[in-house]
């Protein structure tokens, strides 16, 4: 019995967050609230006290933040990181007697019983906390008790000492808490900095940034399209491998098994003679040029994306140096990547259930420590979901101790569970299923899935309507209208988003025959863009990045409310900033060739609206005016004007 904690009475469980039982942290950004729950109860009908305690991992001392009881043993807090790394929480509980005397002398004395003696409980309990009290509290203390010595004929003068909220805070501060009650669990939060909540991707492939059609691209022409990538509002610019590319299978235009002379091949078919994923592909420049690139996007505010695919062309050194890192077929053949019936006899996967795999896995965090070096600290990983999650927790957790403001998106469009957990083992952000959403029912579903569920504790979405290897049905044949559409309703939604550029801005949307993806894809080419054409897409481009960056409320993901609509063709929805004072409410006509009308419920209570005074919207998008008044009102989209709303509320 020596290790029971016999007077320990209360209870904590049924914590809320808590990923996997502990063993998984949270996620939140600096200047973030973390907004923690538990069941914390004890046996009997005495009043309990709950703190929720937290503090930088590493420092000596706990912040302590009283909890609030909710309802049926239910207790609520919150408590904002102010650092990215790691920060530390639990709870702690305990009886508290004197509360618990309160409530019981309140009772008595409003039921005109005699309090005689529970005046001198009272007392003896303030002479029990004289030990535990700091001059100020004590010099209080000693006053208190001298005056219980000489109230015996004053009860009510005595009731309202002890029912007071200064004897009520002084008593608290006085508690000894040695048969308080600490949850088994230090649970962790992950504090990343704010771009890994709040940031707007660009895509394009270095080499289709000449000027001269049909010319390979270089580091130095990208140099002159960053102006424009600044110019639409974009913080972080990615660029697929930039290494070099296999010759061996190489494939040719539109996924052909077999390249024609002076056909590039796949830039995720990585490795050769000149190098592997430390190596720069010779016609895009030098390492120094790339440097370049990295300094000229930093004068305009502009991060480099690098795409992270560890996967190897059968020229990369690693195949001929560490064969055992790969799988062999009977015939003596090394194993391309497939996905039956589609292969990929460019690309070989790695195998993580090799024996050298320690090596293995040093090799390739090695690769991210080089281009931290070089100053990259944003990656997009390819096909994360096919390499082991024991490896990425690792890596990243390495990683993230030297470099916290390194950033993960993780290219996952596979199973739920599989990118939750991708999630949980460290990647910062992540593709999501909005490419394939189509109606109301199933954007709310889906952001009700994301935001209002555990997902929310541990997975930014990033919301893409194209990429290079998906062109959705929603964008296929599809007018200006649709692609406004969902480049709105990408930017709103989520507070992360990115677009493949130059093909989504020209509204480029013929699709493969066979396959949900670009026909003639750049993957396999070098394409010639008209950078400087500030078409209409790219005019809105860049007033909807102004408008995310001048309003807290779409630079969060988690503060959305949906709008109830009487036509399921109107998306509608708002977003707020914690404190309420940034409003915005956007509806967006989802039939890119129709006009749609509607009344629409706005979500007022949940808007921080008063629903009994006028309010004002102002259209971001058109400047357009209005005066609304309570939960209902009116709205009308006309397609081939604009398809969207996007509102400022004053009031």
């Amino acid at each position: 019995m020596k290790h029971i904690k016999g007077r320990e009475r209360v209870i904590i469980e049924n914590v809320n967050p808590e990923i996997d039982c502990g063993k998984f942290p949270i996620r939140r950004v600096v200047g973030e609230k973390v907004e923690v729950s538990a069941d914390i109860f004890a046996d009997g009908h005495n009043e309990i006290k709950a703190l929720l305690l937290y503090r930088k991992k590493g420092k000596r001392n706990w912040g302590e933040t009283h909890m609030e009881l909710v309802s049926n043993d239910l207790w609520q807090a919150e408590f904002k990181v102010e650092e990215t790394g790691w920060y530390e929480y639990t709870f702690q509980g305990w009886v508290d007697h004197f509360a618990s005397w309160q409530k019981g002398i309140r009772a008595k004395y409003e039921d005109n019983q005699d309090i005689s003696v529970e005046l001198q409980i009272g007392k003896l309990m303030m002479e029990n906390a004289l030990s535990l009290a700091n001059p100020g509290h004590k010099k209080k203390l000693d006053k208190w008790i001298a005056f219980f010595n000489n109230v015996k004929d004053n009860p009510a003068a005595a009731a309202a000492l002890v029912l007071s909220e200064e004897v009520s805070d002084v008593m608290y501060k006085c508690t000894d808490r040695k048969d308080a009650a600490t949850y088994e669990k230090t649970l962790m939060v992950e504090v990343e900095r704010k771009k890994a909540l709040f940031s707007s991707w660009y895509e394009l492939f270095p080499r289709s940034t000449s000027a001269v059609p049909g010319k390979h691209g270089t580091f130095k022409d990208v140099e002159n399209v960053i102006p424009l990538v600044a110019k639409l509002g974009f913080d972080i610019l990615y660029f697929p491998p930039i290494h070099p590319i296999g010759s061996s299978f190489r494939k040719g235009k539109d996924n052909s098994p077999a390249a024609e002379p002076g056909e590039p091949g796949s830039p995720w078919a990585i490795g050769s003679e000149e190098g592997g994923h430390k190596a720069i592909h010779a016609s895009l420049g030098t390492l120094d040029d790339f440097r370049n690139v990295i300094k000229k996007a930093a004068d305009h505010d502009i991060e480099i994306a690098l795409d992270l695919a560890y996967q190897c062309s059968p020229d990369h050194p690693y195949v001929s140096k560490h064969p055992e890192w790969f799988t062999w077929r009977p015939d003596g053949t090394v194993q391309y990547a497939e996905n039956p019936p589609k292969k990929y006899q460019d690309v070989l996967a790695m195998n993580f259930e090799n024996d050298d795999w320690q090596n293995m896995w040093k090799e390739l965090k090695s690769i991210v420590d080089y281009w931290i070096e070089q100053g990259v600290y944003v990656f997009r990983v390819d096909n994360p979901h096919t390499k082991s999650f024991r490896f990425w927790e690792w890596m990243m957790g390495e990683i993230k101790k030297e470099n916290p403001d390194v950033i993960f998106l993780a290219e996952a469009f596979t199973r739920n569970k599989v990118m939750d957990r991708l999630g949980k083992v460290g990647f910062t952000q992540s593709y999501t299923y909005f490419t394939w959403r189509n109606t109301r029912d199933e954007f709310v579903q889906y952001l009700h899935e994301l935001t209002r569920t555990q997902r929310r504790e541990y997975f930014k979405p990033n919301f893409w309507p194209n990429t290079p290897d998906i062109l959705p049905e929603s964008l296929q044949y599809k007018n200006e209208a649709a692609f406004i559409a969902r480049l709105i309703m990408a930017a709103t939604l989520s507070s992360n988003y990115g677009v493949y550029g130059p093909v989504f801005e020209l509204g480029l949307n013929k699709p493969h025959p066979l396959r949900e993806e670009y026909i003639d894809n750049e993957k396999y080419e070098i394409k010639h863009y008209d950078w400087q054409n500030m078409n209409r897409i790219r005019k809105l481009m860049t007033l909807i990045n102004r408008i995310r960056k001048e309003n807290p409320a779409l630079q969060t993901t988690w503060n959305i409310y949906f709008a109830e609509s009487q036509n399921d063709q109107l998306l509608c929805y708002g977003k707020t900033d914690d404190e309420k004072k940034n409003r915005v409410f956007i509806a967006v006509n989802m039939d890119p060739d129709n006009t749609h009308g509607s009344w629409i419920k706005v979500p007022v209570k949940e808007m921080g609206i008063s629903p009994d005074r006028d309010y004002y919207v102002h259209d971001q998008l058109t400047g357009n005016k209005y005066t609304w008044n309570g939960e209902w009102n009116y709205i009308e989209l006309n397609p081939a004007v604009i398809p969207a709303h996007i509102f400022i509320i004053e009031q």
